[in-house]
């Protein structure tokens, strides 16, 4: 196993796409000044922008590095979110194991799940991609991949790519990364959940898929991407390490798709009160004006993706916004978007036309639900009435019947 160093070069100026885009002084005003530090915009916080490209909020505070961990409890709504300090650890531990090497047991795995030749580990080249600042690390992988040659296999060890999301730069770090000999890239995910027999937790394996969706965007101007991403995890209840493919078409085309629909920060930001920023230290009151200034589109899935979901569930509930219950109610019930406006279509008559398709079937559900509680306490009444007139003809109530195990003889 050979390592290479990428000769020594100045990152290019101006190399990055241009557009409307938010200053780095505006993005350090919105987090509450210079001395603020910023949140990285990472693959895990994309892939939850392209689940809900519809959330102004969560694009300007992810985009500015607003800390949303510190706002949410500083508003009085902090959410148990992000990974236990044990599963961090027992996540570093196992991928150090399966890199200990070198990372020739990924490739033994890569190549078995492929069906291509497993490569002399002489032959593997591991180039050094450490650097002073994410840009000169992201430079460096653009430089290492540019510089892979074909016909030999070129393992990146926790690379970083950097990706233009509404006007600003994020960055990237996959955990490793394999050149093929036919010049294709495959994305590599480590995770610490297991796979038990043969099979991962779908909902796991299903983000660490939209994690490397976003990471197969950043490559495109870079490499050919494998359509398919090895997910490597402990195998049952072991630390032996297993692996799986993931399939990455659609997450791809969904992820790309999504992350233009969102808006540009420059754009969402012109829209915020002068002088409003999002620093957790400043007064409650207005720390939760700045945030209500910014438009927010909650679903229930936001409570496993999003510090600041709980603040917005609240405020969805005391608005009686139908979402609170799932974008699939929301979207059955068309242009109805709050509690009210649904219980006010329901009581309409159902024989006057509805001037919605909703509010008609919602008419329909409720004469339904009315003549099924009717029916109920109808037959309800009927048992009562028989039970009383045999009372009454027995000139008491019935008694009940009597416990063969306590008669005599």
């Amino acid at each position: 196993m050979t390592r290479s160093s990428p000769p020594k070069q100045t990152p290019p100026q101006g190399a990055e796409p241009t557009g409307r885009r938010a200053t780095p002084q505006r993005l350090a005003e919105l987090r509450g000044g210079p001395d603020v530090p910023q949140r990285p915009l990472d693959a895990r916080a994309l892939s939850a922008l392209a689940a809900n490209p519809g959330c102004r909020r969560r694009a300007l505070l992810d985009g500015a590095g607003v800390d949303k961990s510190a706002v949410a409890q500083a508003l009085g709504a902090p959410a148990p979110f992000g990974q236990s300090q044990f599963a961090l650890v027992r996540g570093n531990v196992f991928e150090a194991r399966v890199k200990a090497d070198g990372g020739q047991v990924l490739l033994e795995l890569l190549c078995s799940h492929t069906g291509a030749d497993r490569p002399d580990p002489a032959e593997i080249t591991v180039p050094e991609l450490t650097a002073d600042g994410p840009a000169s690390r992201a430079f460096r992988t653009r430089e290492a991949l540019s510089a892979a040659e074909e016909g030999g296999w070129t393992l990146l060890d926790h690379p970083l790519l950097s990706l233009q999301v509404a006007g600003s730069t994020a960055y990237l770090e996959p955990d490793a990364l394999a050149v093929h000999p036919d010049g294709t890239v495959s994305i590599i995910e480590i995770k610490s959940f297991p796979i038990l027999d043969g099979a991962a937790d779908p909902v796991k394996a299903g983000a660490a898929a939209r994690q490397a969706a976003v990471y197969a965007l950043a490559l495109e101007d870079l490499r050919p991407v494998r359509e398919q991403a090895l997910l490597v995890c402990p195998k049952d209840f072991s630390n032996l390490p297993t692996g799986g493919l993931l399939p990455l078409r659609k997450q791809i085309a969904a992820t790309r798709r999504q992350l233009r629909r969102l808006t540009g920060l420059e754009e969402i930001a012109a829209e915020l009160p002068a002088g409003a920023h999002f620093a957790p230290a400043q007064e409650p009151g207005a720390l939760a004006a700045a945030v209500e200034a910014v438009p927010a589109a909650y679903a229930p899935e936001c409570l496993s993706t999003c510090e600041l979901a709980f603040h917005c569930r609240d405020r969805a509930r005391r608005e009686g916004e139908v979402v609170a219950l799932g974008r699939s109610v929301r979207g059955e019930l068309g242009g109805l978007g709050t509690v009210s406006e649904v219980l006010a279509a329901a009581s309409g008559d159902p024989a006057d036309p509805a001037p919605d398709p909703a509010a008609a079937l919602l008419r329909r559900a409720a004469t339904l639900r009315a003549e099924a509680l009717s029916a109920a306490r109808s037959a309800g009444t009927s048992e009562t009435c028989g039970e009383d007139t045999a009372a009454a003809g027995t000139g008491g109530p019935v008694p009940a019947p009597a416990d063969p195990r306590t008669e005599a003889p």
